[in-house]
């Protein structure tokens, strides 16, 4: 039985048991109406007493008669009346000369008790009830109750079990934490040289880039007990529960120092102060002020580091990133091709690979990937190799996986009609061999393909052959032509335009303002960023710091320029395609007949080769399998089930 009808099924019997207690103990108490005497006395002496109501029983205790009258028309009645003790005989006479049946009832003699306890049985009821309920509450996964107690989790090494031979790809920031790690094992080695531990660490970097996984690592290689706690963790709807968290998490550090503290997102509650639109007496402000005393207050908290993490540096308040509450800030970047191979390593572990996989080629063609793209890559590989009931995962799982992750999943069940297929053909030949022609300022192109993607009814795919960490002019402006060939391509082809260009059109826009605003590459504006307050406000206090800061007449020169680029790509597109307008046609009647073509068969179109043969791989969905399952076992039913070869 389930705890929670077992908790039914005892306030059933407990109410139960209340009310067969109160029925027992309670006397009978019907309702009696206090009557005249005179009218006691008419009914009693009533002849008629089949037609009018009349006495018909009458109970004597003490001097109060409490009587039944019998209403041949409306039924018994229960009335009383009092009598005084002159002329009691005399009334009873009364009563029994006319043959009403009289009862004596003995005066109550009854103990105290059993009344006390009918009295007071309610309330001792309420209090078991409430009692219960509160217990209820306390013994609750949640805690109800407790609210000012701190949620931190203490991690113990059995719980925990990656270590920093699970992390790969930042090796500075391992190296800057192994560092304290160190000094929590033998501090001696560093406080005879007059140093001393830092207060506290903090993580920064883009979503997906480890900075959980190297808090995991150091809670599996400290030897020191190990609290984590999520920044949204103490801030809840009651008042000052915040606060009290807080010193309840430093006091636990306290009591198990030497010890390490991990706050991921940090951002939730050390967002700075007085950018909310509510005043300064906002919840958010309380905690992160007790935060700041309890970090680096009046009292010292020697033994407690804090470990923290988040993805918006820029919000913090600066009195929680100076020195003396953190110390250190570890930049957690995206891992170069090198890292990126060590990701693989790590996640490839315990996944059985084929002979033909290369670790570095991979790394490689995945460009800009983050710890948790890489091991969505590996496990997305495991999974299309499972469908296929392989026994490795090969190369070709990890292209495949490659494509999902990056473009999205293929929707082959989109019903798509000849016209609109073959204008998406024509638009993805457009990007690709634009790319294609300016492949010395742009990326090279990885793949394209006109099977439904995502959000896409197409998709040209382009991959960078190493990392890039800027961006030049004559790139920026070859991506521009890049984005107009798709457009460019169905104005050439068939003499208008669809709305499939949107996207690209937005792109082109956004990128070619921050070409003029941001980046300088205007020679009209020149090197001046303008529009820095447009961006999105995150904090309340830019309300009322927002102001445009450059002239109407400024504005009109950003205008000009940003269209003055986006034409110029438009032109130089135009150009490119007319001017190879039969690879064009090759590329368009390629994508229609194989649907999707790499960077090989886009070579091979562009230079004028022969297409290299290929085998198509399609993975059967599990509704193609259910359906082809039902197809035999329908087939068997009427046909019998096949006998097996003889053997040989």
């Amino acid at each position: 039985m389930k705890q929670s009808h077992k908790t039914l099924l005892l306030w059933v019997l407990l109410i139960m048991m209340f009310l067969a207690i109160w029925q027992f103990l309670s006397p009978d108490s019907r309702p009696a109406t206090q009557v005249a005497f005179s009218e006691f006395m008419a009914q009693v002496q009533v002849e008629a007493k089949d037609k009018d109501p009349h006495v018909e029983s009458v109970t004597i205790k003490d001097r109060e008669y409490t009587f039944w009258v019998k209403d041949p028309k409306s039924g018994t009645k229960t009335k009383k009346v009092t009598i005084g003790p002159d002329n009691a005989d005399e009334i009873t006479k009364t009563i029994v000369d006319n043959k009403v049946a009289v009862f004596f009832e003995k005066e109550d003699t009854s103990p105290f008790w059993p009344g006390a306890i009918m009295y007071l049985l309610p309330t001792v009821f309420l209090l078991v009830m409430f009692y219960l309920f509160m217990r209820q509450l306390q013994a609750g996964g949640g805690k109800a109750m407790s609210f000012g107690k701190s949620r931190a989790r203490l991690l113990s090494e059995a719980q925990n079990k990656v270590t920093f031979a699970d992390v790969a790809g930042i090796d500075e920031a391992k190296d800057e934490l192994e560092e304290i790690i160190a000094f929590l094992k033998d501090p001696k080695k560093f406080q005879k040289l007059g140093g001393r531990i830092p207060k506290g660490v903090l993580m920064m970097g883009p979503p997906g880039t480890g900075k959980t996984l190297l808090a995991r690592a150091i809670a599996g290689e400290a030897g020191v007990p190990f609290f984590s706690i999520s920044g949204s963790d103490f801030v809840e709807m009651f008042v000052g529960v915040g606060a009290s968290r807080v010193r309840d998490l430093f006091e636990q550090g306290k009591k198990h120092a030497p010890c390490i503290i991990f706050i991921d997102e940090i951002d939730a509650v050390g967002r700075h102060r007085g950018a909310g639109l509510g005043g300064g007496h906002d919840e958010r402000e309380q905690t992160l002020n007790q935060l700041l005393v309890e970090m680096d207050g009046f009292e010292s908290n020697e033994g407690v580091i804090i470990v923290a993490a988040t993805n918006r540096p820029d919000v913090l308040d600066p009195a929680i990133l100076r020195p003396g509450r953190f110390d250190r800030r570890i930049v957690v970047n995206r891992p170069d091709v090198r890292g990126r191979e060590g990701i693989l390593r790590v996640h490839t572990k315990k996944v059985p690979l084929g002979p033909d996989v290369d670790m570095e080629i991979l790394a490689r063609g995945t460009p800009g990937f983050v710890g948790a793209d890489i091991e969505n890559l590996v496990n997305e590989a495991a999974l299309l190799a499972a469908r296929q009931d392989k026994d490795v995962v090969s190369m070709v799982d990890f292209e495949m996986a490659k494509d999902k992750v990056l473009m999205g999943a293929e929707r082959r069940s989109m019903v798509i009609s000849d016209e609109e297929k073959r204008t998406t053909a024509y638009h993805e030949a457009g990007h690709a061999l634009v790319a294609k022609l300016l492949e010395k300022f742009s990326d090279p192109v990885h793949k394209v393909t006109i099977i439904p993607r995502g959000p896409a009814l197409g998709l040209t795919q382009q991959l960078p052959k190493e990392d890039r960490l800027s961006m030049s002019r004559d790139f920026a402006k070859a991506r521009l032509s890049v984005l107009m060939g798709g457009r460019v391509a169905e104005e050439i082809v068939f003499g208008q335009f669809t709305t499939g260009a949107g996207n690209d059109i937005k792109q082109a826009s956004n990128l070619a303002r921050r070409m003029v605003t941001e980046f300088g590459m205007s020679d009209v504006i020149g090197p001046i960023s303008y529009g820095a307050d447009e961006e999105s406000v995150f904090l309340g206090r830019d309300f009322t710091s927002r102001r445009r800061d450059y002239s109407e007449t400024i504005a009109n020169q950003i205008d000009d320029e940003v269209r003055r680029f986006i034409l110029d790509a438009h032109a130089e597109a135009r150009q490119l395609l007319t001017d190879n307008r039969e690879i064009l046609e090759r590329l368009a009647t390629a994508l229609l007949e194989r649907e999707t073509l790499d960077a090989e068969e886009v070579d091979a179109i562009v230079g004028g080769r022969e297409l290299p043969q290929r085998q198509r791989v399609v993975i059967p969905s599990y509704s193609d399998r259910d359906r082809a399952a039902k197809e035999k076992r329908r087939a068997a039913s009427i046909f019998g089930t096949p006998k097996p070869a003889p053997s040989t």
